[in-house]
């Protein structure tokens, strides 16, 4: 059903629009929930490094995700690619100062439902041995790199 002058329909749902406050659109639950959403900046980069692993627990959702931005840290339960994490509720989540987080792994051999063992390298050269789900900090390595390394835990995790 065309109106009249505008030929589009009237029952058409819009994703986007503008108004003087700004650009309003539809946005997928995982983006929109996102934690501390990092604005474009095309001079830096962050890059974004993602560790996985599956802990074989008894309730279907052993899987875990293990991402950085910039300098946080984030720790999910993974629910497939069909189905988005609760960004807004991680099972844990740190804040690096004075350094980044570059890399990180799991150690997939020692890896339960109780625990598991995170390798996270830092831009200043330093080495931590986290568990995420303990939410331990074990061992830091080549700590005289810089003393600035310290994470704050994420205080509803």
């Amino acid at each position: 059903m065309a109106t009249e002058g505008g030929g589009k329909e009237m029952n058409e749902i819009k994703t986007q629009f503008t108004t003087r406050e700004g650009l309003y659109k539809l946005l997928p639950h995982s983006e929109y929930s996102r934690p501390n959403r990092v604005p474009f900046n095309s001079q830096g980069s962050n890059p974004v490094r993602v560790s996985f692993v599956n802990l074989n627990d008894q309730s279907g959702n052993g899987d875990r995700l293990c991402f950085n931005v910039g300098r946080e840290l984030y720790f999910y339960i993974y629910k497939g690619v069909r189905k988005a994490a609760d960004l807004s509720k991680p099972i844990d989540k740190r804040i690096y100062k004075g350094t980044q987080p570059t890399c990180h792994d799991f150690n997939h051999l020692t890896a339960t439902a109780e625990s598991v063992s995170l390798l996270v390298g830092f831009s200043a050269g330093q080495v931590q041995l986290i568990d995420p789900i303990k939410k331990e900090t074990s061992k830091l390595f080549n700590e005289e790199h810089n003393r600035a390394l310290s994470a704050r835990p994420y205080p509803g995790g």
